[in-house]
């Protein structure tokens, strides 16, 4: 009879030190995080129990392999999908396996570049009525100006068609009241049973379902009207599965479309904000972004057109979401016992992957802590490109990849075109939750 299989685990952060600084790290890990790959290494390890190792990596060949290398026999924790999917449905952000796989195949195609053509003129339609709004100040946070603008670009790109803004209003308010309470919920696992006793999970469980019921009334009257408007709504109803040409149910579109609205706006709201703080902070770069964006003739050329001739534009979007990524986490469990980076680890082990360590590791990135678009310009060198990874990588990279970075260079031309921003003398904070939120970035704009 063989032996029991032999395990090896990367250097290990002793778990009464975690524990130790765990309400620490829970306010927020980002520094905590460096340290102990400083001491620990690349990949280091927590032992929780007799048998339970979690992993945290900035390693790029962890990432490629559990993302993309083997990355089938990698599933989601449920972190990800089981308290995501309470609120939010079982849609592509949530779903795993054969139910990922089958909703991927089928929403696909809304995202193609073909698509993409008649979605970015509703995208710089509501971009450009949003920063008509904007005035001129001293010491505005740009994160409310981006989290409604984006809000509202999901929401008309989802629903070309007139809303009450009181009914947008409410949708974005039970959205974010919703994700408020999933980082509850997440980073304090103990006091899960005290929300329940005083009802605070059941609540955020009947908002969820008021939001559900107000996407269903919008698309039972886009049903109801028969007239196609071309948006993303449209796209998703034409959707049909392939093996049996049925399109989505009724729920299943409820779930995809939940997602959308929560993925699809906060994150970019973030990318945007630290985008627009970096360009105050450096004015030479955004100068050099005004000459490329004014060059172009924007009366007599379609948006689509013109993004793909704002090269320096598109590098700096780039490089602060290698400093900033939005989603600056993400975590997978081992189906089956595995090599790793030369570590035989057993099944159910949790790694988390930080992203924003990763976009900072000094054996991928030259001078990682500046800002510096230009490196993206000729070409990442290959041990940067492989180390960079905004929306993700393997087949779960961010569908709605195309769609942001449409949105981010539309936000960033039309602002730029209109004001000269200027560093109103804050520093760089955030909060890291689902997402890495910015923090009281204050700018001054004034109008060119």
């Amino acid at each position: 009879m063989g032996g029991s299989p032999s395990y090896t685990y990367p250097k290990r952060l002793p778990l009464v030190r975690f524990f130790w600084l765990s309400e620490s790290i829970r306010k927020n890990p980002i520094p905590y995080h460096r340290q102990f790959f400083s001491e620990y290494g690349d990949t280091f390890s927590v032992k929780i129990g007799k048998k339970k190792y979690v992993l945290l990596s900035r390693d790029k060949e962890v990432v490629k392999h559990i993302l993309q290398k083997n990355q089938k026999n990698y599933k989601k924790s449920k972190i990800q999908t089981d308290f995501l999917s309470k609120y939010l449905g079982n849609g592509l952000l949530t779903s795993q396996g054969e139910c990922w796989r089958r909703q991927r195949r089928l929403i696909q195609p809304a995202f193609h570049k073909s698509k993409m053509v008649q979605i970015v003129k509703l995208i710089d339609r509501t971009v450009n009525k949003e920063v008509e709004t904007m005035h001129e100040g001293q010491g505005i946070d740009p994160y409310p100006l981006m989290n409604t603008l984006t809000f509202k670009v999901v929401a008309n790109s989802l629903f070309d068609v007139k809303i009450a803004p009181s009914t947008l209003e409410r949708l974005q308010s039970i959205i974010e009241q919703i994700q408020a309470f999933l980082v509850k919920e997440i980073r304090l696992p103990h006091k899960r049973w005290w929300f329940k006793l005083i009802g605070e999970t059941a609540r955020h469980k009947q908002l969820a379902q008021e939001s559900r019921d107000i996407i269903q009334s919008i698309i039972e009257q886009r049903k109801e009207e028969d007239v196609r408007r071309e948006d993303l709504l449209d796209l998703l109803l034409d959707a049909r599965y392939e093996d049996t040409g049925e399109p989505m149910e009724m729920e299943q579109l409820i779930d995809e479309i939940s997602i959308l609205f929560v993925a699809g706006h906060e994150t970019t709201a973030n990318a945007l904000t630290f985008t627009l703080f970096l360009l105050a902070e450096h004015p030479e770069i955004q100068e050099r972004v005004y000459e490329e964006v004014s060059g172009l003739d924007w009366d007599n050329s379609s948006s689509a057109h013109h993004l793909r001739a704002l090269p320096f534009t598109r590098a700096v979007i780039d490089e602060a979401m290698r400093l900033y990524p939005p989603a600056w986490i993400t975590d997978r469990e081992n189906l089956e016992d595995d090599e790793v980076a030369g570590f035989s680890i057993r099944r159910d082990t949790l790694i988390g992957v930080s992203f924003y360590e990763l976009h900072r590791n000094p054996d991928y990135w030259d001078d990682p802590e500046r800002f510096e678009p230009k490196r993206f310009l000729d070409g990442l060198p290959a041990k940067s490109a492989e180390a960079y990874f905004p929306f993700g990588a393997g087949p779960r990279m961010c569908i709605g990849m195309g769609f942001a970075i449409s949105e981010m260079l539309l936000v960033v031309t039309a602002i730029v075109l209109k004001f000269r921003l200027s560093s109103a003398g804050s520093t760089v904070q955030f909060n890291p939750l689902i997402t890495l939120k910015p923090v009281d970035l204050k700018i001054d704009w004034t109008l060119r």
